[in-house]
This record gives structure tokens, C-alpha cells and sequence, in this order.
């Protein structure tokens, strides 16, 4: 039988690309699991922090998510504390979702984990090299028009 030549696994910018995503991402969603908290979770606390009560329309948007998903997520939040939905002020039928105080004390703990994450696989790499990378990007997900939050 003979078959047609074709590109190796290797061969592709796409493999590599995937390849040390996986390894980043799975790395930092262990370190978010020892504080009992997922990258989904980590997101939207991140996106909360520092803000005034927001919409979960305007949330699930922000992130790229259907209302459906963020309710759950807010949900999970609001059963560890670390969110809590209110009564919006100007109206009484929609609501907002801001950090608890314990929520917001999390954040900076998170926000350090995600600094070393990226620290430890990143940090080889002249500075350069690290501002050329997220240059490269920063482009790509500008071109292709990529407006979710990357969670998985």
C-alpha cells in the first residue's frame, strides 16, 4: 500500500503551541486546586476584584461565557464564600456579583500563584524573548478575533 506524504505532529506551530499550554495551564490549575479553587473560579474572581458590583450578563460577555455557565460558576463562588450576588440599586429585578471580603483577600494570594506559574516556565526566556512571545500573541488572538477568557 503506499501512502501520501504528510506533515508530522511536529511539523506544526499549533502542536507547540497546545503542547506547553497544556503544561502551563495544568500546572497553574494545580496550584489553584491547593486553595480549592478552579481557573474558571480564579477568572471571574480576578475580574470582580477591584470593580464595583457587576452585571453576570456583563460578566459572562467579559469572558466570552453564556449566561447558563457563569450562573453556575457564580453559583460555586457563592457556596465557597468568596462571591455574593445582591439586588441591583437602579433596579430591583437584576442583580450584580462583587467579592466577598474573603474574596478579595484570596485574589492577591491567586494572583501570586498565576505570577509564579508563569515565572516558572517563562522566566528562561530573555525579556525579550518573553514580550516578543506575548507580542505574537496578543496579535494572533487580535487577528482571529479570540475575546473569551481562556479557562480550560
Amino acid at each position: 500500500m503506499s501512502y501520501t506524504k504528510i506533515s508530522h505532529l511536529e511539523d506544526h506551530i499549533g502542536y507547540w503551541l497546545r503542547c506547553v499550554s497544556n503544561h502551563v495551564s495544568h500546572a497553574f490549575a494545580r496550584k489553584l486546586a491547593d486553595q480549592e479553587v478552579t481557573v474558571a473560579e480564579w477568572a471571574l474572581m480576578r475580574m470582580l476584584y477591584g470593580q464595583s458590583p457587576l452585571a453576570p450578563s456583563r460578566v459572562a460577555k467579559q469572558m466570552g461565557m453564556t449566561k447558563g455557565a457563569i450562573t453556575k460558576l457564580v453559583d460555586r463562588l457563592i457556596a465557597k464564600s468568596f462571591i455574593v450576588r445582591a439586588s441591583n440599586a437602579d433596579d430591583g429585578r437584576a442583580q450584580t456579583i462583587s467579592l466577598t471580603k474573603e474574596g478579595e483577600k484570596l485574589v492577591p494570594v491567586l494572583a501570586q500563584l498565576a505570577d509564579s506559574n508563569d515565572q516558572e516556565y517563562f522566566n528562561h526566556l530573555s525579556s525579550k524573548d518573553q514580550e516578543t512571545l506575548q507580542r505574537i500573541l496578543r496579535h494572533l488572538t487580535t487577528k482571529f478575533g479570540v475575546t473569551s477568557v481562556a479557562i480550560e
